[in-house]
């Protein structure tokens, strides 16, 4: 009758361990391969149905961890006044977009999503963020040290 002993027996678990992981490997989550070695991976991976919804971008309002799971979505927007709740906070946002993050890392790829903001005022869709001027329209002022006067003044004067 053979006999096992414990290290015997641990290096066969570590044996099992390491086939166990190299069956698991893929290309496309390898930060060491080639971007283009990667994206022919993933994409040969891919269904048409993951390929369609990765190249999908919905708003946030319908943007739920199981659509973003169901439908494979790559993108969710946050369009102007779209938010949460009234009166969001940072953490109301984080909350929400991590659920959405989940529900899009669940897929079988897990390949994570882009969330985009309307943003062009700053993050004014976040409860007391502060509201900027266009940027376009502080440039073509064309007079920059007027400009760095009044950031200097309502950053310590209107805090």
């Amino acid at each position: 009758m053979a006999r096992f002993s414990i290290p015997k027996l641990g290096f066969l678990l570590l044996c099992c361990l390491a086939a166990v992981t190299e069956a698991t490997y893929v290309k496309y989550k390898d930060p060491k391969q080639p971007v283009g070695a990667r994206i022919k991976d993933l994409m040969s991976r891919m269904t048409l149905a993951e390929k369609i919804g990765q190249m999908t971008q919905i708003e946030r309002s319908v943007a739920t961890p199981d659509v973003m799971k169901k439908y494979f979505i790559g993108s969710v927007l946050s369009g102007g006044g779209s938010v949460p709740s009234s009166k969001a906070t940072p953490e109301t946002w984080i909350k929400m977009v991590n659920s959405m993050q989940k529900g899009a890392l669940s897929t079988r790829l897990g390949i994570p999503m882009i969330y985009g903001i309307d943003a062009v005022h700053g993050h004014n869709n976040v409860y007391k963020a502060t509201i900027f001027p266009h940027n376009v329209g502080l440039g073509v002022t064309r007079q920059v040290l007027h400009l760095k006067a009044n950031m200097f003044i309502e950053f310590f004067f209107f805090i």
